[in-house]
């Protein structure tokens, strides 16, 4: 039921973002396009490349766009569209200049967003719509693509003020600017939207780390892992040992500090039940009744 109904409502969504919102097809591929690395239109132009996009690579992301009023909901794909163009780089490279100069064509392209000169990307070209619709701050743009470039360098967070900061500047970064599509700007919702999105980023950077250890690599808070004398090799091989689990309870409790009612929470939940092992298979599956459990929290106006 929930798995259909999930369908339903992303078709429902496409279909609503396209009416009166058809583009001409963009241009061929060339120059600064083709350095992003996109591989070209999707049918239906920009609005639903951007959707697809985020009903794809950020499902839950995909979710909550679903439950925003119409006027905001094509300028909220565009911008969680912008995170995933971002986040993928670092996944899809096999040397850093690549994604450098990849972070770069992001970083032009938000400079020409704001001088009405967008590229024909249709994630840009979708952003360059939001900022005129909504007048978005550029800054929170420069410091979401200033923040991923430093996390190119595939090295462990020192410490889970590290992992925090970089928290702030993508995920919380993301949220400031999903308020103003909402026409908030007030400093309390911001000061919510940031330690909802500090908790994201350590909730995402756990969820990431059975994935992460397949690929040789680990990226949880060193002092965190130096404190219960746990390696990295250690995660690498999978092992659930008490001081395994002890390095995902405080990491997760960090999250929990900046939260107490939202979505995360489920998962945060879930995990004390298996004893925080991050790697219980039942973590790795996506919640069927995600979209009934957002809808009816939609319905019921408690978040």
């Amino acid at each position: 039921m929930a798995g259909s109904m999930a369908g339903s409502m992303a078709r429902a969504a496409l279909r609503r973002a396209a009416i009166g919102r058809r583009l001409p097809r963009p241009p061929a591929l060339g120059g600064r396009a083709a350095a992003a690395g996109w591989s070209g239109p999707a049918a239906g132009g920009a609005v639903q490349y951007c959707a697809e996009l985020v009903r794809k690579r950020d499902y839950e992301g995909f979710l909550c766009s679903l439950l925003l009023p119409v006027e905001s909901r094509t300028s909220a794909f565009a911008l969680r569209a912008f995170n995933v163009e971002l986040a993928q780089i670092k996944d899809s490279i096999t040397q850093k200049t690549t994604g450098l100069m990849r972070m770069q064509f992001w970083r032009d392209a938000v400079e020409d967003i704001y001088s009405d000169n967008p590229p024909h990307q249709p994630v840009a070209t979708e952003l360059w719509r939001a900022v005129k619709r909504h007048n978005l701050t550029k800054m929170w743009f420069m410091k979401i693509i200033d923040e991923r470039e430093k996390n190119l360098d595939d090295r462990a967070y020192r410490n889970i003020q590290e992992l925090e900061t970089y928290a702030e500047n993508t995920q919380s970064a993301l949220l400031y600017l999903t308020l103003e599509t909402l026409g908030v700007r007030d400093i309390h919702a911001d000061h919510a939207a940031s330690h909802i999105g500090k908790a994201q980023g350590i909730v995402t950077c756990l969820r990431a780390t059975p994935y992460h250890c397949t690929r040789q690599k680990v990226f949880l808070p060193m002092d965190i892992c130096m404190l219960h004398g746990v390696s990295q090799e250690d995660f690498i091989r999978g092992k659930q040992e008490k001081n395994v689990r002890d390095v995902i309870y405080d990491i997760a409790s960090q999250a929990h500090i900046h939260l107490e009612h939202v979505a995360l929470d489920d998962y945060l939940y879930n995990m004390q039940k298996v004893d925080f092992n991050i790697f219980h298979p039942s973590l790795q599956k996506k919640s069927t009744l995600l979209p009934l459990y957002l809808y009816i929290r939609s319905w019921k106006k408690t978040y």
